[in-house]
């Protein structure tokens, strides 16, 4: 009989249905071929006592610099590569990135360029994100060609004045995507809101970092997500909510979900673990996301949303600095740098402070961390499951090893962690992406540039 190229022996296998039991899985040419009663392989893994998880993907990422930002200093300190190195060692084999325009660069341009610069340094997959800027005629008229290129998503952000002058054009553009298989990403905050808010408080000689919470109130995500919402009923095509953080802008999503309106919500890391108080702390500026931290009552909403289906998927928003450029004393609500790396410990704390402490089930963690993002960004079933047929994405993950988050543990070129000194349950210890072994003991294997462009199908409906 015909060797495959590798068999994982013994594992529990994970999908989004939950444990399917222990067995063997099968793989040639990057592809899984076989689930049990597999004889032989070239190369065997021994999988006793892990879980086998789909690999994990991020659709949210920011490992690329806006053009307009390329000289500016410091900034994002991970590229694709180094990207790639934290996802893989956390679990995650696949990436969607924010793509920026150049000044009056339109969406299949944005594409070819930022495409020419990843596949020279992506190891895990990719797929790309084009952000719209100003919506001209011509960008309009190129969102119904993007599935053709195999791009099935466009994203927007309403925190921008230049959002505030073209709603119309944007709402066209939400319209057009859904018409053609697309999804709109939206990045939620109203930018009047945030601008009164912020003038307000730098008149009362608040303008510090501990006030950053203030500063972009709860009521500016929940009437900004109202907007999106509305922007998905009127024009009938499905949006994404980027980073949700509270409570109330959650409800607004369920209430939409409820009578079907096409609202798909996205968490991330910082709002499931972290509170406002920490902008309290000396060094709280590290903790600078956009929306900021909430209360606790909005992180326990966010898991049950988790847990009952209203949240979708968790992605890390991974934005990377080095805490010096973070702490920088310069900074205030008015100027800041927003954003953290955690593409290496969001599965890791999602299963420790999740499916350990019973919040969540082992499906819907690999529900919000694989499957979900492979069926809205036109990838399932080649990726986000374990089948025959599907890529062999997969993480043998140990779910009793404890590691201690640590900055010089970490795959990502930024020096420190949001959760530096986390006592996490649950690590990955192999990773395999289409087969090939990117992650083992500790150490990246994958090489620069062995990564793939993935392309996309239309957005399948959850």
């Amino acid at each position: 009989m015909t060797k495959l190229d590798v068999v994982i022996r013994h594992g529990e296998i994970v999908t989004a249905a939950g444990s399917t039991g222990r067995a063997d899985v099968g793989i040639s040419n990057g592809t899984i071929v076989q689930i049990g009663g597999v004889v032989e392989g070239h190369l065997e893994l021994d999988a006793t006592g892990k879980l086998v998880l789909p690999g994990g993907i991020d659709a949210h990422v920011h490992l690329s610099v806006p053009p307009e930002e390329e000289n500016v200093d410091p900034r994002w300190v991970d590229d694709f590569t180094s990207g790639s190195a934290a996802a893989l060692a956390g679990g995650i084999t696949t990436l969607g990135n924010m793509t920026f325009p150049s000044p009056e660069e339109t969406p299949l341009a944005e594409l070819e360029r930022e495409t020419a610069v990843a596949r020279e340094q992506i190891i895990a997959d990719l797929f790309l994100h084009p952000v719209l800027d100003k919506v001209t005629p011509q960008v309009l008229d190129e969102i119904p060609r993007l599935l053709d290129t195999g791009c099935n998503s466009i994203k927007v952000f309403m925190v921008t004045s230049n959002f505030e002058s073209q709603v119309r054009s944007y709402v066209e553009a939400i319209r057009r995507a859904g018409e053609n298989g697309l999804i709109t990403l939206i990045h939620c905050e109203d930018y009047a809101l945030i601008e009164d808010a912020t003038a307000r408080l730098v008149a009362a000689g608040k303008s510090s970092l501990r006030y950053y919470a203030e500063s972009r109130p709860v009521i500016s995500e929940v009437v900004a997500t109202q907007r999106a919402v509305a922007f998905a009923e009127a024009t009938g095509a499905p949006v994404y909510i980027v980073h949700l953080s509270s409570a109330r802008a959650l409800e607004v999503c369920a209430e939409a979900q409820s009578r079907n309106v096409p609202v798909y919500v996205e968490t991330r890391p910082l709002y499931l673990h972290l509170t406002r108080e920490r902008f309290e702390d000396e060094d709280g500026a590290k903790y600078v996301g956009q929306p900021p931290l909430r209360e606790q009552q909005d992180i326990d909403a966010l898991w049950a949303g988790i847990r009952q289906g209203t949240v979708h998927t968790v992605c890390t928003d991974h934005a990377p600095w080095l805490l010096a450029a973070k702490l920088d004393p310069a900074h205030t609500i008015t100027n800041l740098r927003p954003g953290v790396a955690n593409l290496q410990t969001m599965l890791p704390m999602l299963f420790s402070e999740g499916v350990r402490s019973g919040r969540i089930t082992l499906g819907r963690f690999v529900e919000v961390t694989s499957t979900n993002a492979a069926k809205l960004f036109g990838l399932y079933p080649r990726k986000g499951t374990i089948a025959v047929g599907s890529d062999a994405d997969l993480v043998i993950f140990d779910p009793d090893l404890t590691l201690a988050i640590e900055g010089s543990r970490l795959k990502s070129n930024s020096d420190y962690s949001a959760f530096e000194g986390w006592q996490v349950t649950g690590w990955p210890v192999v990773t395999l992406r289409r087969g090939e072994i990117v992650f083992r003991d500790g150490e990246i294997i994958g090489r620069p540039g062995s990564g793939t462009i993935v392309p996309r199908g239309a957005t399948t409906p959850l």
